[in-house]
């Protein structure tokens, strides 16, 4: 017998207990493997290891018979259906003695196949062109090119020491001229054996507050370190264009306020925050995130308060990791624009996917926000699959509301996208995919430095 992602919880998927079923789904290694034989299989493709669905219903934990391939596609699987009906933390289902029901060289079904055949919403249109390399950097040299999303720190979520790494030099080299570097105070998540990222502890021998400021000031050395220029305003935007690479402060995740407004002021003034993402891999005062069930319904009180606060001082809201209804409560809040950094357009994301619809996507752009594409080799193998991808959000949102989100150090599955000297191959890829030179340029970063300027002014 068969059982859907749908029915996980269900009377039908408890009575299967026993039975020898077949399920398709995306593998998660609980370990970095190329081969596993036990591991999660999950409905939606996951970004990485550990953004896995935090409710135990909603995946299921395999013990195959043999090793199974960790491939970037679908995998179809038969195997004895057990439940664990008394689980709190590990998945209730199992697939025990599984196998794979694909013949060899089988890749399964991916991301990208479902997105080339969802319609009418991803129609890529008649977009072809050619290009070379010396057209592509034209177009980066014209540009302010943005990268919406990424860290200066390794060892950004668990680990207790961030390791710092070089980024102006790959700034320098690949024509990146601003980068939105974000600070975490998750230092209290951790990957679990199984489950993915859920809160382990409470903050108590060292508060989110005094994280956030140890972060803060690890990110201001990075900077000063490798002379990169820290934007704060409208001026500083537009001398980005031909001046040294510059970065603009941001904070991904709230957590840090502690639920305390006058510290998005004392950010403001004592950091140069100019990013606020509002919420991250935590449930937090502010709202509700995609990886988790949900708590408040979407934003809460508190988020509403520090978005208009946002917009009164002059630092842009992302509302990345939000929830469909925390976004949908965002948008009636700001007057401002607002953005969304890192994320892919799907047609029927998961439960607790970090994937976004087309009307997701819309909400920022009635906003007269951008929504970052986001690049996960899962998703994207190549740059020009990543273009496809960004004309699959153009053809969404609008050749205005697009941009570019690499969470950089941040990722932590491959990436097509590792460093900013692949930003040549990005924009030649545009190119080919048919974008005009100016749409090129609007992508990696005229708009978001658009939306940064309005929301700064």
């Amino acid at each position: 017998m068969q059982i859907g992602w749908h029915e996980l919880g269900s009377e039908r998927a408890d009575a299967a207990d026993g039975e020898t079923i077949e399920l398709h789904g995306f593998p998660v290694a609980f370990h970095p493997s190329s081969r596993a034989t036990r591991f999660l299989l999950v409905a939606d493709a996951p970004c990485c290891a550990g953004c896995v669905p935090g409710d135990p219903v909603a995946m299921v934990e395999v013990q195959a018979a043999s090793p199974v391939a960790m491939q970037s596609g679908a995998l179809r699987l038969a195997g004895r259906w057990q439940v664990a009906r008394n689980s709190r933390d590990a998945p209730r289902y199992q697939l025990l003695d599984a196998h794979t029901l694909e013949p060899p060289g089988w890749r399964g079904i991916t991301r990208r196949g479902v997105l080339a055949a969802a319609g009418p919403l991803i129609c890529l249109g008649t977009r072809a062109a050619s290009a070379d390399p010396a057209q592509a950097q034209a177009v980066i040299a014209a540009s302010t090119t943005v990268d919406i999303h990424s860290h200066a720190q390794w060892g950004i979520v668990t680990g207790p020491t961030p390791d710092v790494t070089t980024v102006s030099a790959p700034m320098r080299q690949g024509g990146m001229k601003v980068a939105c570097l974000a600070i975490t105070t998750n230092q209290f998540t951790a990957v679990a054996n199984v489950g993915g990222i859920a809160t382990f502890r409470d903050p108590t021998t060292v508060t989110l507050y005094e994280l956030g400021q140890k972060r803060f000031a690890s990110l201001h050395k990075v900077v000063q370190t490798q002379g990169l220029a820290v934007i704060t305003d409208a001026a500083g935007m537009r001398a980005a264009q031909a001046g040294s690479p510059s970065v603009v402060i941001a904070a991904e995740g709230a957590d840090y306020l502690e639920g305390q407004i006058d510290r998005v002021d004392e950010a403001y003034t004592k950091w140069s925050l100019r990013h606020l993402q509002l919420t991250h891999y935590r449930v937090n005062e502010l709202g509700d995130i995609q990886t988790t069930p949900a708590v408040h319904g979407g934003l809460t009180d508190f988020g509403a308060e520090v978005i208009r606060r946002c917009n009164r001082l002059g630092i842009v809201v992302d509302v990345a990791h939000g929830t469909y209804d925390l976004v949908k409560r965002a948008v009636s809040v700001t007057t401002r624009p607002i953005v969304l950094s890192h994320t892919n357009l799907h047609a029927w994301p998961g439960t607790y996917a970090r994937q976004i619809t087309a009307a997701h996507a819309k909400l920022i752009a009635e906003t007269g926000g951008v929504i970052g594409v986001w690049p996960p080799a899962h998703e994207f193998p190549t740059m020009g699959a990543m273009a496809a991808g960004m004309a699959r959000m153009v053809d969404a949102v609008g050749i205005d509301h697009v941009g570019l989100g690499t969470d950089l150090r941040g990722l932590g599955a491959a990436t097509v996208f590792p460093d900013y000297d692949r930003l040549p191959a990005l924009a030649e890829a545009l190119l080919q995919a048919g974008f005009s030179p100016t749409d090129a340029g609007k992508i990696l970063g005229g708009n978001y430095a658009r939306v940064f300027t309005s929301c700064v002014a």
